[in-house]
C-alpha cells in the first residue's frame, strides 16, 4: 500500500492558509487540508524569542506527493523557513486511506466528499 502522510504547517493568517490549502487540493497534492483555529506559537528566531498567532494546517497526502508539497510550500509560503513536518500514518480506516491515495494520484477522483 502507498504510504499516507500527515503533513503539518502553519501560516500567519487565514487568507494565506485558505490560498495554500485550495492550491494543494486543486493540484492533487493533497486529498484534504484541515484549516484549524488560530493558535499562539512561541519560538526562537534569529536569537530572539518571538510569539505569533498562526493558523495550523493538517495536510493529508502520500509520500510520493511530498516532494511536490515541499516545493509548493517553499514557493508559496510567506515565511523564510516555513514549518513543514511530515508524519507517517501507521493506522487508519482503510477506506479513508484508499481515498487519500486515490485523490492525489488521479486527476479527477470520483469519490464522495467524506471530509
Amino acid at each position: 500500500m502507498t504510504e499516507v502522510l500527515l503533513v503539518l504547517t502553519t501560516l500567519p493568517d487565514r487568507a494565506s492558509a485558505d490560498t495554500l490549502a485550495a492550491r494543494l487540493v486543486e493540484e492533487n497534492l493533497a486529498a484534504c487540508v484541515n484549516i484549524l483555529s488560530p493558535c499562539d506559537s512561541v519560538y526562537r528566531w534569529q536569537g530572539v524569542i518571538e510569539t505569533a498567532s498562526e493558523i495550523p494546517l493538517l495536510i493529508k497526502t502520500t509520500r510520493a506527493r511530498y516532494p511536490a508539497i515541499e516545493a509548493a510550500l517553499q514557493a508559496l509560503h510567506p515565511y523564510e523557513i516555513p514549518e513543514l513536518i511530515a508524519l507517517p500514518v501507521t493506522c487508519g480506516l482503510p477506506a479513508y486511506l484508499d481515498w487519500v491515495v486515490a485523490s492525489v494520484t488521479m486527476s479527477d477522483p470520483l469519490t464522495p466528499d467524506i471530509t
